[in-house]
C-alpha cells in the first residue's frame, strides 16, 4: 500500500478495541451505520483467524480494514477501479475489475472483496481470477448487501442469495468456508426507516439516529437477538463469506 504513514481510518474505527461503523457523516451515512457495524462486527472476528501472509484488498476505496488486519499479513497490495469515487493516495494500482488481473498465478495469500461484488456486472469473471491469483490454502473473505438500496449508481448490479454466492464460489473452484446472512428482519427495517426518515427537514438526523440506537438496544436483548437469527434466513441484510483454495 503506498503512503501507509499517512493513512488514516474512514469506514471503520476502533473504539473500546472493538471494530465499528465510523460515527464521522462523511465516512458513513447515518443511515448506514447499523449495517457497517454489524460487516465491521464480521471483519474484526474472521480477520484475527484467516488473514496471513500477501494481502489483496480488492475495490479498496479508502482502505477502510487496513488497521483490522495490518498486524496479520506480510504485505497489503490495494487495488480500485479506475474512476472509482474513492479514488486515494494509498492505491498501488487502477484497473478495470471486470477484466483480467494483473498479478501472477496464486500470488496472494489472502484476498479482501468488501461491498464489492454487486458491482461487477460479470461477478463469474472476477471470481476465476481471485480463484487463479490466490495461493494454495489461501483465503477469501468477503461481504455483499442483500435487503439494501441501491447505491453508487448506475454500478449496482446485483443482490446475491446465498445459493447464488454458493454457486459462484464452486464455479470458480474456491471451497465456501463461512457463509453467513448478516442481520435479519429487525435490521432490515431499522435500516430502512433511517433511511428514509434521514432527510426530513429540521428532524431527519435526530430521527435516524434514534431509529438506530432504540434498534442497537432491541438487539442486545435476548428477544431480539432470537428475532435476528430466527428471520435472517428468510430476510437477510447481506452475507459475509469465507472462500478456500484447496
Amino acid at each position: 500500500m503506498k503512503n501507509q504513514e499517512s493513512w488514516k481510518p474512514s469506514k471503520f474505527v476502533y473504539r473500546k478495541e472493538k471494530l465499528i461503523a465510523s460515527r464521522d457523516p462523511l465516512e458513513v451515512s447515518i443511515g448506514s451505520r447499523l449495517i457497517t457495524d454489524i460487516i465491521a462486527e464480521h471483519y474484526d472476528l474472521y480477520i484475527k483467524k484467516y488473514v496471513r501472509g500477501k494481502l489483496l484488498d480488492l475495490g479498496c476505496g479508502k482502505v477502510p480494514l487496513f488497521e483490522a488486519y495490518k498486524d496479520y499479513i506480510t504485505e497489503n497490495i490495494c487495488i480500485d477501479r479506475e474512476n472509482s469515487l474513492y479514488n486515494n493516495e494509498y492505491l498501488d494500482l487502477n484497473c478495470d475489475l471486470t477484466q483480467n488481473l494483473l498479478f501472477k498465478d496464486e500470488e496472494f495469500d489472502t484476498i479482501i472483496l468488501s461491498d464489492v461484488l454487486e458491482h461487477i456486472y460479470n461477478p463469474e469473471h472476477l471470481l476465476k481470477e481471485i480463484s487463479r491469483i490466490l495461493a494454495k490454502e489461501g483465503k477469501l473473505l468477503m461481504n455483499v448487501p442483500f435487503y439494501y438500496w441501491l447505491h453508487d449508481e448506475p454500478l449496482d448490479y446485483f443482490r446475491y442469495t446465498e445459493f447464488a454466492l454458493q454457486y459462484l464460489i464452486e464455479s470458480a473452484k474456491l471451497k465456501v468456508v463461512v457463509l453467513k446472512p448478516i442481520g435479519g428482519a429487525p435490521e432490515i427495517l431499522a435500516d430502512i426507516i433511517a433511511k428514509n426518515i434521514l432527510s426530513f427537514p429540521k428532524t431527519g438526523k435526530l430521527l435516524a439516529s434514534s431509529t438506530l440506537w432504540m434498534a442497537s438496544i432491541f438487539l442486545k436483548t435476548n428477544f431480539g437477538k432470537k428475532l435476528s437469527k430466527a428471520t435472517a434466513k428468510k430476510f437477510p441484510l447481506g452475507y459475509f463469506l469465507i472462500a478456500e483454495k484447496t
